[in-house]
């Protein structure tokens, strides 16, 4: 690994400054360090934001769960308030990585990095979610731009992200089982706003399905997806799946995330 200078800034505003003059923003880690290791990533100052206070905490805000950006993965799986409102997204924070993991990893590099198979950008696009910046506050739909792409612009930093609190959601993620990441994962959410389904693990980036959503919103039920078919010609092809069976899979975790929600949501009632 090359020289590096390394800062360990306590308030937004110094953090800030030291991303405007080029720094590289260091959150968790998991996927930064594994860069720099093989030197894929050379930054000249590493910018740790663990010491920034401000970046931390889980609020229930109204009709919203606001998660600080630096807030590990851990910490959305045991919140009693993202269990309570949003207990799709606790599950989902659950089945990220391993124990290590999700005790290092956090929301917002999860979310800055956006890693075609992770599983906190379907949240965020089905959710409808808004992330909050330094500068800004981005729409979900508007963020997320394909493959490691994002909305950020350079020196911008991610302050937390908001969650509006769904009738019922559930996440079913079929995993690479090296790597724990989506093989194809599938986030589906009963808002004000409709039915949301959104996909991670099978193509250049997270994406909605407006054919899912559509039957969806006639009928919430695993049986009203039967017939329908998913294009397998932008899907992802690779030696741990055909784009063939990525189709499948869509489909499929689709079903099994509906039946999920529909459970829940009796036994809540």
């Amino acid at each position: 690994m090359h020289a590096f200078q390394y800062e360990r800034p306590t308030l937004i505003n110094e953090a800030t400054k030291l991303l405007a003059a080029g720094g590289q923003a260091l959150a968790g880690g998991q996927t930064l360090l594994a860069s720099m290791k093989v030197r894929l990533m050379s930054p000249e100052t590493l910018v740790d934001l663990n010491e920034v206070k401000e970046l931390h905490g889980i609020e229930h805000v109204g009709d919203t769960i606001v998660i600080g950006a630096m807030s590990k993965h851990q910490s959305v799986e045991n919140n009693a308030d993202v269990k309570k409102f949003i207990p799709a997204l606790s599950e989902l924070a659950s089945g990220i990585g391993d124990r290590q993991i999700r005790a290092i990893g956090t929301i917002g590099g999860s979310v800055a990095n956006n890693d075609p198979a992770a599983c906190y950008p379907s949240a965020c696009l089905a959710l409808g979610a808004t992330i909050q910046t330094n500068k800004r506050k981005i729409n979900a739909q508007d963020y997320f731009l394909g493959m490691y792409a994002t909305a950020l612009e350079p020196g911008e930093l991610i302050t937390s992200v908001s969650f509006p609190i769904p009738k019922r959601a559930a996440y079913a993620k079929f995993k690479q089982p090296a790597s724990r990441f989506a093989l194809v994962g599938v986030f589906v959410a009963q808002t004000d706003h409709g039915v949301h389904v959104a996909v991670t693990g099978a193509g250049n980036g997270v994406f909605r399905h407006k054919g899912l959503e559509e039957a969806l919103n006639k009928s919430f039920t695993a049986e009203a997806l039967e017939g329908i078919q998913i294009d397998k010609s932008d899907l992802n092809e690779d030696i741990h799946a055909s784009a063939a069976y990525r189709a499948n899979l869509i489909k499929v975790q689709t079903q099994v995330a509906v039946r999920h929600a529909i459970a829940r949501a009796g036994v809540l009632d």
